[in-house]
């Protein structure tokens, strides 16, 4: 079966995107929907958790959802971030994010250079803060890792939720092949169509727990990335179209 459309479960891209691309070259038709979305907690969500914010001299940040919703609920609980507070951010884009919200001048401000685990150093330089860790509902296994290991003083806070968007105006049997990037994304699919049946739809996934996730809601996974002849999804994508539409 040749492949004509693709569902992609993501956001549509900028008009230099390699899918844009493919879709041209291949003479394919391309559609783009985020098949999840982030969904704050509130202040009452976030008591239940025994988090109270002025309790914490130093907050740690993996992601920019994890700032704008620190910042929400501190606005919504009345609370004064303070200018002494120590702001440890996973990479230099978030630590630069954080102007958002606050005046980056001549504040407690450290980053790492990629992955959570080097900010192993920084914890180690600054031992004494009591830490905050805004999170989502799910956690890299690495995180609690890294912190546990650093023998610093650190608590985790739920301030948002990746949940299934509705997807009900899609006609997924309108797809040769359905791409996605997180076992979210699989959850999705089965949430907005549970009587979905595989057949001749391709699946594509980045990532082995998207792989493993999918596996184990009973999808045979078509494509894989990153592999090392194709380290993105629009090569592997293009790599198996090349060979299926001959």
């Amino acid at each position: 079966m040749k492949i004509k459309s693709i569902l992609v479960s993501q956001p549509a891209p900028n008009e230099s995107s390699p899918y844009l691309e493919i879709a041209k070259k291949e003479k394919i038709k391309i559609d783009f929907r985020p098949f999840i979305h982030v969904q704050g907690v509130d202040a009452k969500d976030l008591r239940t958790q025994k988090i109270d914010l002025t309790q914490y001299t130093g907050i740690i940040f993996t992601s920019k959802n994890a700032i704008d919703h620190y910042f929400r609920l501190a606005e919504e609980m009345r609370f004064t971030v303070p200018d002494a507070m120590r702001y440890i951010c996973q990479s230099e884009a978030i630590a630069n994010y954080l102007q958002k919200h606050i005046v980056y001048r001549k504040r407690k401000i450290s980053f790492g250079e990629k992955t959570f685990s080097d900010l192993a150093p920084l914890f180690k330089k600054h031992p004494s803060e009591k830490y905050l860790l805004p999170s989502s509902d799910i956690l890299t296994p690495e995180v609690p890792k890294v912190l546990d290991s650093s023998n610093i003083d650190w608590t985790r806070a739920i301030m948002y939720k990746t949940v299934a968007s509705d997807l009900t105006d899609i006609n997924i049997d309108d797809y040769e092949m359905l791409v996605f990037f997180s076992p979210q994304g699989i959850k999705s699919l089965k949430i907005n169509f549970p009587t979905f049946e595989q057949k001749e739809t391709k699946i594509a996934v980045f990532g082995t727990t998207t792989q493993a996730a999918a596996e184990e809601a009973g999808l045979t996974v078509n494509v894989m990335a990153p592999t090392k002849e194709t380290p993105s999804m629009t090569m592997a994508i293009e790599k198996y179209i090349k060979s299926i539409n001959k």
